[in-house]
């Protein structure tokens, strides 16, 4: 389908912010009915005739508040919302424990002043003439090339430019011909399961990144929750889970944050060793951002029984846009690989696959992660800087890596209250209790994710200043030292 949405450039409001509102009041007006299909972000942006990066902005915002949700090859479409957006508080519902975290709306959209969005990047410093110029080097003297169908697999030579990142800055251990590239580890996920077979188990951190439950629960897999302890997914409770494949994030676990120790990675390789068929999932998603020590190795580079199957994105370290993603077979799954569904064709353009090469080859990769570590780091420093006030009545975790940290509350206020505050201020902030799988298993104290990654320093200040005001800082802290 089309849409016609009237975009006002001297509106005041970002093009993205634009769609995205627009987008929204018509699923909640009725206009778009569940189910309906939207046009590709691709095609939208053609239609409107602006850059697809702003309309991959609005749709991941969409998707990040649930109004709309990603098919592995098929695209996007509407999701049923009757009944969510007035209390998110229904018992059993899945996608509601999801969702409630954003009931702090009403009837209409509030006008965030700051939005501390745990899946933003900050785009202002993208390199957009490094990547102009990368382009047009790719299709100079008429490249025919480039249009030809490549490896369904992924360009070798950016294969090999992966390997040897991946080797030096995560330690891992592969050759060339175990990754695959693809669009989003969606797609990936949807690959894999086609590799494995469709009776497994999976059994993955509680809470956890949502969007790949909802892949595993798409395909039809049993999915098993398994809480956490502070070292991260516990090795006992994954052996009583009954599963034979287990989805972890190691190096920073998303949302807790959760850096996973040597121990807990040598129990959880030798629970994989214990039965044959046993794998790891191991997604590396931001593991570029630490703040604090030595990046941590990744878990795939201690397996020596070629059990772990790891996962990367460019989506946090370059632009979500970008939509190349990448994961790392092992070689004992190589022949099943390719004899199942080696004959998809890869789903990144050889022309993105070939900018991004030499993007990585020619070191401006490299030099561009140095700069969105330090700005990062600089807006993180702000950040734990302007929370110290809050340290009287909230526990601030996850402050060594990443692009977001955890408030939990001391005071006993619910989490429901600590979103509902923020909102009347004009802040909007993110709930933990909407990354558990089952709302029934939502053992944390009330605790609120407060990404940065997006914002200004200034618009950081800005935020804090009405959280202060909000959250009535100053007022629990006289009290508690009275």
């Amino acid at each position: 389908m089309e849409l016609m949405i009237p975009l006002k450039n001297q509106a005041g409001l970002p093009l993205y912010s634009q769609i995205y509102s627009y987008i929204k009041e018509e699923i909640k007006k009725g206009n778009l009915k569940p189910a309906t299909r939207l046009p590709s972000t691709r095609l939208l942006a053609e239609n409107l005739k602006i850059s697809r990066s702003t309309t991959q902005m609005a749709y991941e915002q969409l998707l990040s508040e649930g109004y709309i949700e990603a098919v592995p090859c098929k695209g996007y479409f509407v999701l049923k919302i009757e009944g969510l957006v007035h209390t998110g508080q229904e018992k059993g519902d899945n996608k509601t424990s999801f969702f409630h975290t954003d009931s702090s709306e009403t009837d209409g959209e509030p006008d965030w002043s700051v939005d501390f969005s745990p899946r933003g990047i900050d785009l202002c410093a993208f390199p957009f003439n490094t990547w102009r110029k990368l382009s047009k080097n790719t299709l100079v003297d008429d490249n025919r090339e480039m249009f030809l169908a490549g490896d369904p697999q992924g360009e070798a030579v950016f294969r090999e430019a992966l390997r040897e990142y991946l080797h030096s800055a995560r330690g891992v251990n592969c050759c060339a011909e175990q990754i695959i590239v693809g669009a989003g580890s969606e797609y990936l996920l949807m690959l894999l399961s086609q590799i494995l077979s469709n009776d497994r188990v999976i059994a993955m951190e509680n809470p956890t990144y949502k969007q790949a439950y909802r892949v595993f629960h798409s395909l039809n897999y049993k999915v098993v929750p398994v809480l956490m302890d502070q070292q991260g997914l516990n090795a006992e409770l994954l052996e009583k889970s009954g599963a034979d494949t287990a989805y972890v994030m190691p190096s920073h676990q998303y949302p807790t944050g959760i850096v996973m120790p040597v121990k807990r990675r040598q129990e959880l390789l030798s629970w994989a060793y214990e039965k044959e068929g046993r794998y790891l999932i191991e997604d590396d998603y931001d593991s570029e951002f630490r703040y604090k020590g030595q990046p941590i190795p990744a878990l795939q580079g201690m397996d020596q029984k070629d059990r772990v199957i790891y996962l990367g994105t460019f989506s946090k370290s370059i632009a979500p846009a970008i939509r190349i993603s990448y994961m790392v077979l092992p070689k004992s799954l190589l022949s099943v690989y390719r004899d199942r569904v080696n004959f998809y064709a890869s789903t990144v353009s050889r022309i993105d696959q070939n900018i991004l090469y030499q993007f990585m080859a020619q070191g401006h990769y490299e030099r561009h992660l140095n700069r969105m570590r330090a700005v990062y780091k600089a807006k993180h420093e702000v950040l734990i800087a302007g929370l110290k006030p809050f340290e009287s009545q909230f526990l601030i975790r996850g402050e060594y890596a990443g692009l977001h940290l955890l408030l939990t509350d001391k005071q006993n206020r619910s989490e429901k209250e600590l979103i509902k505050k923020a909102a009347e201020a004009g802040v909007k902030v993110y709930g933990m209790s909407g990354y558990f799988i089952h709302e029934e298993h939502n053992t944390y104290p009330p605790t609120v994710v407060l990404g940065y990654a997006s914002l200004t320093e200034e618009e950081i200040i800005k935020g804090l200043a009405l959280l202060k005001k909000a959250w009535k800082v100053h007022e629990y802290k006289e009290k508690c030292c009275e």
